[in-house]
């Protein structure tokens, strides 16, 4: 039991296989990774096991989808009962227009002139006008930056807090983002202690946290955690 709901939000940029045939077909892969898995997949392991894909004969890209599908909600639930699959969706080629890239909607925080002084998570920066009237409004940022935990290397995000409840002070909020600079830990990781921090500290009614982060290695992972029942947002 998790005190949210969502889901990690994957894009595999480089998916390939060989048909019947013998001829390498491609696809870009969409993969949903439910919040309540006792297990996350780690990147670099996933890359590795869609390599074992390229020199390997499928019927169909139906075949392929299956696979994945299953091979991925086996990790996730690490052996156990599958209690909610994993989502996998192939695009192929003569469709790969319809794949937009578009910015994250809402109020820029990164327009503000803030001192950053802190650069592990600290949320106490985070601040909430509780005794004035609750409003609904969507915030993002371009600057949240946190290191692998497995290899230390940088891993570049955006973000976009969506909430409704007493307003949230927005210097502390980019300042808090900010301070997950030198920050080790996943990309899932992150955005759930963004959401119970902010829960926390700032005492929404409503909140989803949606991190879209730069693909490293052929693959992006975007975790979305929310407190109550939503819509997937177009990744």
């Amino acid at each position: 039991s998790v005190p949210f709901l969502g889901a990690d939000l994957w894009t595999a940029f480089e998916l390939s296989w060989l048909n019947l045939r013998g001829k390498p077909m491609v696809a870009l892969a969409h993969i949903t990774v439910p919040c309540e898995s006792t297990h996350i997949v780690e990147s670099k392991s996933f890359k590795l096991y869609l390599n074992s894909f390229n020199n390997t004969r499928f019927a169909s890209a139906d075949a392929v989808r299956d696979a994945i599908r299953a091979d991925i909600s086996t990790a996730i639930w690490h052996g156990g009962p599958v209690q909610a699959s994993a989502g996998v969706k192939l695009v192929l080629p003569e469709l790969f227009d319809h794949e937009p890239v578009n910015e994250l909607s809402g109020l820029l925080l990164d327009r503000l002139d803030v001192e950053c002084t802190q650069y592990q998570p600290a949320p106490e920066l985070l601040r909430a006008a509780v005794d004035e009237q609750p409003v609904t409004e969507t915030l993002v940022s371009h600057l949240l930056k946190s290191n692998c935990l497995v290899t230390g290397q940088p891993d570049w995000g955006s973000v976009q807090i969506s909430y409704s409840g007493p307003q949230i002070d927005q210097a502390g909020l980019l300042q808090y983002l900010v301070s997950f600079r030198n920050h080790n830990e996943f990309h899932e990781q992150c955005v759930e202690r963004i959401f119970m921090d902010i829960t926390r500290q700032c005492r929404p009614l409503k909140l989803s946290v949606y991190a879209r982060y730069t693909r490293r290695g052929g693959l992006d992972i975007n975790p979305l955690r929310t407190s109550h029942p939503m819509a997937l947002p177009p990744n």
